[in-house]
């Protein structure tokens, strides 16, 4: 039986991830699934105090993220219906080990753990990275209010974070396709050749995707 494809981006803030999803997902004709962001209500206090309101801002998006991922699992994937996402919910555990003190990451962890242990996993990955220039351009740009204060230190190091989680992806998940998108070099929402050329590769993947065990 073929594989539903089961689409994540990832990245850091503001690197367009859930552009690219609107725009593959009208292309594929495919169910997209947004993130919860603006709706946090710690998240304007996380970046002002990130020590303090850290634990409370990662418990609220990993509660709404599975609440999120059951629903899909449910309503789409268990139907044969694809679904691209503009997050993967490891995401939690990039931002948590660098938010949490050591002894809220152990409960932290936990609960995660319980939570995802039978989460349908993404047959496919997009990874979209960029320079910290580039990046905090796109978030002045986008010019959410609660995003002013975030620290140039924070999402440098919060990059980082990124890039090696993602180095180590590709190593344990080497079944899972990933695609990287440089975003100092690729312009998506403004070039239309920039989409053309992602829009070839997913298809490429998922061309694989759905021969898998067929």
């Amino acid at each position: 039986m073929a594989e539903v494809p089961f689409i994540a981006i990832e990245g850091p803030i503001g690197i367009g991830k859930t552009s690219l999803a609107k725009k593959l997902s009208v292309h594929f004709d495919i169910h997209l699934l947004k993130e919860i962001v603006e709706e946090n209500p710690f998240l304007g206090k996380f970046y002002d105090d990130i020590e303090e309101w850290s634990f409370q801002t990662e418990m609220f998006f990993l509660c709404n993220r599975f609440k999120q991922l059951e629903d899909i699992e449910t309503k789409y994937l268990n139907n044969n219906k694809a679904v691209i996402a503009d997050y993967h919910i490891s995401k939690n555990m990039i931002f948590s080990k660098r938010t949490l003190k050591a002894d809220k990451f152990v409960k932290y962890e936990k609960i995660y753990q319980i939570l995802t242990s039978d989460m349908p996993v993404p047959n496919m990955m997009i990874y979209l990275h960029a320079s910290l220039d580039t990046v905090l351009e796109r978030i002045q740009k986008r010019g959410r209010d609660i995003e002013q204060n975030i620290k140039p230190s924070y999402l440098a190091q919060l990059m980082q974070d990124y890039e090696d989680y993602m180095n180590e992806f590709e190593i344990l998940h080497p079944e899972i396709p990933v695609i990287r998108i440089n975003g100092d070099e690729t312009d998506f929402v403004r070039h239309q050749d920039d989409l053309e050329r992602i829009i070839d590769q997913v298809d490429r993947k998922l061309n694989d995707v759905v021969a898998t065990k067929q």
